[in-house]
């Protein structure tokens, strides 16, 4: 990889392209060379209708921030028996969100593509790093678009 890599739109279409063709309807483009540099920097491309499960980085303790760079993108956070206890909408007056470590949150597209940028420590180890609530449906599972909906339509006009 480049010692210099710039974000620009042409970066933003390409990666919002691969998102369309993913199975998961989003993508990440990584600007950190491997799963144990830190901090992870990427980009996070979703398409509508894309879900993420709510989950939280816990142990090991994680912050996690979020600026979105294209689109709108809806922000719930939890509490540990799956309340949401806040709603933001990004992309809007309010451009990106930092969360402690080990708040319960997922991320949805408003927007028909949303882009964000985010980081958070590393390194990244799929068995450790996201601890997901017990109290949501799994990504796809029958029941995560009912659930999906749901959150999406509680969101303030």
């Amino acid at each position: 990889m480049s010692s210099v890599q710039l974000i620009d739109q042409a970066l933003l279409t390409a990666t919002i392209e691969r998102a369309r063709a993913s199975a998961r309807q989003r993508t990440n483009h990584n600007f950190h060379q491997g799963p144990l540099d830190n901090p992870h920097r990427f980009l996070n491309a979703w398409i509508r209708g894309t879900y993420a499960a709510p989950h939280r980085h816990k142990a090991p303790p994680k912050a996690e921030s979020f600026i979105v760079l294209h689109g709108q993108v809806a922000v719930f956070l939890f509490d540990d028996l799956g309340t949401v206890t806040a709603r933001h909408v990004l992309g809007t007056e309010l451009l990106g969100i930092d969360l402690a470590p080990g708040v319960w949150h997922t991320l949805a597209p408003l927007s028909e593509v949303a882009v964000c940028f985010e980081v958070k420590p590393g390194p990244y180890d799929v068995a450790t790093d996201k601890e997901f609530a017990p109290w949501a449906p799994a990504e796809g599972s029958p029941e995560a678009p009912a659930y999906l909906a749901r959150l999406i339509a509680d969101m303030p006009v």
